[in-house]
């Protein structure tokens, strides 16, 4: 089990760095045992949506540029990325420049969008958005080959085109985040990882696909996937990121008392076939005293046990 620190998020008010400078905390969760850091993706989130409970996010590429010129371990993770916000050229040479930078710890997460607002204020079809992101997928490894390809697109057509530097990782792994028969089949068809969306019910008219409520759905959706695997013929196993189901409190007395819980807990989802969680327990808008210590008090009792 690997255990990913996601960068606080914020809403309409605060400053984006209250948790603490990228390159400091990620220093930290290197340092205390963490194995990722991820960024999320939301270049021009509408201000209902955010009164909402909405929040906004640093570029995840810059952010992850800044972590990786300090780290030499830590995978580095977008968790998501709109593919259909960008051209698919300008998102391979981001991911792309990050992997390079880093040595190979590029982690791609990408999902299809579900913010209508959102796509309209970047100009892209929100009713193309499944379209877009089948063809950027196509892209993608021929972008990152660092050899000469051609490839028309919906709205762009490259012609002999020829793309370095060539990422350290061939190719760079993607994780595809999503609930639908159509996302577990990209995921089956051409990524590495799963991110699957764990919520309440009501929340899948937000986000534009089935939520996963529970462990037993969770069950059932592996289940799936990796008959859809198979079918590809795919070797070994897709990764997959979770948050971790229960709330941890970022204390030593917490850690203590409820360790045996969490580890067995860890146990079952390993068994399930999860990869990789998130640790929730932060909280809203937390400082950077806050965040430091979590990093360091989860690290030592937590991923270290």
């Amino acid at each position: 089990m690997r255990f990913m620190f996601a960068y606080p998020q914020y809403g309409s008010e605060g400053d984006m760095l209250a948790a603490g400078a990228v390159s400091e905390l990620a220093k930290t969760a290197e340092a205390s045992g963490w194995h990722g850091m991820a960024f999320t993706d939301h270049p021009a989130p509408g201000a209902t949506w955010l009164a909402q409970g909405g929040h906004q996010s640093l570029d995840p590429f810059i952010a992850l540029g800044n972590a990786a010129a300090v780290t030499s371990q830590l995978k580095l993770h977008t968790h998501l990325a709109v593919g259909p916000y960008r051209n698919p050229l300008l998102l391979a040479k981001s991911a792309a420049t990050v992997d390079k930078l880093s040595n190979g710890r590029m982690i791609l997460g990408l999902g299809a969008g579900y913010l209508r607002k959102e796509f309209n204020a970047l100009g892209v079809s929100f009713d193309e958005r499944n379209a877009l992101m089948d063809e950027l997928l196509d892209v993608l490894p021929l972008h990152w080959s660092g050899k000469p390809f051609s490839y028309e697109g919906m709205h762009f057509s490259a012609r002999e085109l020829q793309a370095l530097p060539a990422p350290v990782q061939q190719p760079i792994p993607v994780w595809i985040g999503g609930n639908s028969t159509r996302s577990l089949r990209r995921v089956a068809e051409s990524g590495c990882g799963w991110i699957p969306l764990i919520g309440p019910k009501d929340l899948s008219g937000v986000v534009r696909t089935p939520v996963i409520s529970g462990l037993t759905e969770l069950r059932e959706k592996i289940t799936r996937l990796m008959t859809l695997w198979q079918e590809n013929n795919r070797s070994g196993k897709p990764d997959i990121l979770i948050p971790f189901p229960e709330a941890i409190k970022a204390d030593s007395a917490d850690l203590s008392a409820n360790a045996t819980q969490y580890r067995d807990t860890l146990s079952e989802l390993s068994a399930m076939g999860i990869t990789w969680v998130f640790v929730p327990g932060l909280g809203n808008n937390p400082d950077n005293s806050a965040v430091v210590h979590y990093l360091e008090t989860v690290g030592r009792q937590l991923i270290s046990a």
